[in-house]
């Protein structure tokens, strides 16, 4: 069943074409012309527009999208591709992907309140929390600093008219930050307090471990997101903090020093009280 479905591609969303196969080529023709011509601002304000209109959203395509993060990411960005072939912007004009995210993090957010006994005030100080400073705000600072390193220093020159528009940027963070969401605010929550968070090796290396994974995760997506860029060059070296990690998952063994045990004690005792 798993080589059958290896073989399926994420389906095209079909917000990148409405209308009938008959009307396809004249009206396509006229959407891609007056998306060319949209600013970045109007683009914005467009995306933050279809917020509020689910209706017009493609659920099912932006499932396919978190499915195949864990599964094959490099399928994910093909379809980036085509969308900058068709709507003439990398970064993505249906925040469906945005409104699912927000879904498992309010969902993951529960667990962990439950798991670490915060109550109903601290589940909403731990909620705004993790939205607004793990997932947007860590986001934006990263998103910012890699827009500003790959336009100054990775464009192939002469740029040829093309730079990173810094909603793929955010874009990006977005794809790299939901299998680490996956990985380090669900999986591990059945064994959180029964083993993970317990006073031994084992449970060390395995939340360690999880650890590691889930940072590897978030470092090559990131990678695949800007070297699917045709205008970037040396993409590799945004690979080159993971020998850090490394480094760190290596001594953190050696010493004993559990990471999932500080994230909770400092959500637990530090976040909560003062938010």
């Amino acid at each position: 069943m798993m080589r059958g479905f290896g073989k399926v591609s994420p389906p095209v969303s079909p917000t990148s074409s409405t209308g009938s196969a008959t009307f396809g080529d004249s009206r396509n023709g006229d959407s891609k012309k007056s998306d060319a011509k949209l600013t970045a601002n109007a683009k914005r304000q467009k995306y933050f527009r279809r917020l509020l209109k689910f209706r017009q959203m493609d659920f099912e395509y932006a499932f396919w999208q978190m499915i195949y993060l864990f599964y094959s990411p490099q399928k994910v960005y093909r379809n980036f591709q085509y969308r900058k072939q068709t709507k003439d912007q990398w970064a993505r004009d249906d925040p469906a992907f945005l409104v699912l995210l927000s879904f498992w993090l309010c969902a993951s957010s529960v667990g962990f309140s439950l798991v670490l006994g915060l109550g109903f005030v601290g589940l909403i100080k731990f909620l705004l929390w993790v939205i607004f400073v793990d997932c947007i705000g860590v986001g934006l600072l990263i998103a910012t600093l890699l827009w500003f390193v790959t336009n100054k220093k990775m464009l192939i020159n002469p740029p040829r008219g093309q730079d990173v528009e810094w909603a793929y940027a955010f874009d990006v963070h977005l794809n790299a930050f939901f299998p680490l969401l996956m990985i380090l605010h669900f999986f591990q929550l059945p064994l959180l307090n029964h083993f993970i968070r317990l006073d031994y090796w084992m449970s060390c290396m395995f939340g360690n471990t999880l650890w590691l994974i889930a940072i590897g995760y978030y470092l090559y997506i990131t990678f695949l997101g800007y070297s699917a860029l045709p205008f970037l060059k040396n993409t590799r070296m945004m690979l080159f903090p993971m020998m850090g990690v490394m480094l760190i998952y290596v001594l953190s063994l050696i010493l004993g020093m559990n990471f999932t045990s500080h994230l909770c004690n400092f959500y637990a005792y530090r976040v909560i009280p003062y938010v």
